[in-house]
């Protein structure tokens, strides 16, 4: 059964105070907070078995290379992934994108093109510019709507066959609008094209079975799902991986080195240059063990109360307008309130122990449909509680008044 007062008391954080207030976490969508469970992990690696991995022949590196290894196979268990060298551990979200960018630099021709969506992340934006301006591509864009959704008949009309990649996130970081990823992936594959999901917004609220999206590759960070930060993954069909050449050259992916020729590694050692965060990824495992653990049913269940509750209180505040409004939306409430910068906002809330987001949240995209400067973001994760949502409300209301 999901009891929310044990579950708040596996976070340390939570108990402490914030400008002589108890702290209020609502910025869940930059990063979730660590239970104990995964700080005993860490403090565990670093205590007792702290060594290189792969290389070593002595006691502490095999048991490091094991825990390490294991730790791969439970994220390939996790998200339902056909084979574990398909499971790239990578620094985050931003450097799996990245790996396929440079990876598409050597298969895309003048002409080809790419298509992103309005919704993206400046992490699913730029690094797919700099591949167009380093290739000839042309980048196109899936337009949104007031609701905060996309337009899949423009998405539609944007495929043709010289469609060679789709790039959206499964959930706008800013928004909470959930695309429909499955619907666009089979669109893309009709003509030929790859894709990829930027999932680092989805994994703390849903379980995506990749095998069943058949998406050619799905990105996320730990740091979004109760792990630490620094680690995350990049999943690649293995015939995409194959293609691919090395992100960077170095340690653990090279096979021969002569200084004549170098071959290099399988998977998914291949795209794995140099010492890795050991300990993160081993605490990566621990992380999907304790969501696991809590039921991604019961966080979905909660999180859509706490996301229902919060929206009919903010709403009661007048002058408060939510942008992001999609029948399909998680855990998440940007809102500005007329007249009154959002910045001025967060800071009074602050003051009071509420954190909360403010600015574009990496989306100026997103601000210039909506021609604002940026709005307050509320994101909420399966340990916050409508108690905490009153707080949020009181606070909001009581900075309104202030700076009326």
């Amino acid at each position: 059964m999901f009891d929310l007062t044990t579950i708040r008391k596996d976070f340390p954080i939570l108990s402490r105070k914030v400008n002589g207030k108890p702290l209020v976490y609502l910025d869940n969508a930059a990063t979730s907070q660590k239970p104990q469970q995964v700080i005993d992990c860490i403090v565990d690696y670093y205590s007792n078995y702290n060594a290189n991995i792969h290389r070593g022949v002595h006691a502490l590196s095999q048991e490091a290379t094991d825990k390490y290894e294991a730790a791969r196979k439970k994220i390939q268990q996790h998200f339902g992934i056909a084979k574990a060298q398909e499971v790239i551990i990578t620094s985050g979200t931003t450097h799996s994108i990245n790996i396929v960018a440079n990876g598409f630099s050597s298969l895309l021709t003048p002409g080809d093109e790419i298509i992103v969506s309005q919704l993206e992340h400046h992490s699913n934006i730029v690094p797919w510019q700099m591949l167009c301006k380093r290739t000839g591509a042309v980048l196109k864009v899936i337009p949104m709507n007031q609701a905060g959704g996309l337009e899949m008949d423009a998405y539609q009309s944007l495929l043709s066959s010289k469609t060679k990649l789709v790039f959206v996130n499964h959930i706008s970081n800013t928004l909470g609008t959930i695309n429909p990823i499955a619907f666009m992936t089979e669109k893309a594959h009709e003509v030929g094209a790859a894709i990829l999901i930027d999932g680092a917004q989805s994994c703390s609220h849903i379980k995506p079975d990749l095998v069943a999206l058949d998406c050619d590759f799905y990105v996320t960070s730990a740091h979004k799902m109760c792990g630490p930060t620094g680690v995350g993954m990049l999943y690649g069909k293995e015939a995409w991986l194959e293609k691919l050449p090395p992100y960077q050259g170095g340690g653990e992916m090279i096979d021969q080195v002569t200084f004549e020729q170098t071959t290099y590694a399988g998977l998914p050692h291949k795209f794995e240059a140099g010492t890795p965060n050991v300990c993160g990824g081993i605490a990566f495992g621990a992380a999907i063990d304790y969501l696991n653990s809590i039921g991604f049913d019961s966080i979905a269940a909660h999180e859509a109360e706490l996301l229902s509750y919060a929206t009919e209180k903010l709403l009661a505040i007048e002058g408060l307008k939510i942008y992001g409004t999609s029948k399909e939306k998680t855990s998440v409430i940007s809102f500005n309130i007329n007249g009154i910068h959002a910045y001025d906002i967060g800071t009074i809330v602050d003051k009071l122990g509420i954190a909360v987001r403010t600015g574009q949240h990496c989306t100026q995209p997103i601000m210039d449909y909506f021609n604002i400067s940026g709005t307050v973001r509320a994101s909420f994760a399966f340990y916050n509680s409508l108690e905490e949502i009153d707080v949020l409300a009181a606070a909001v209301e009581r900075a309104k008044m202030m700076l009326s």
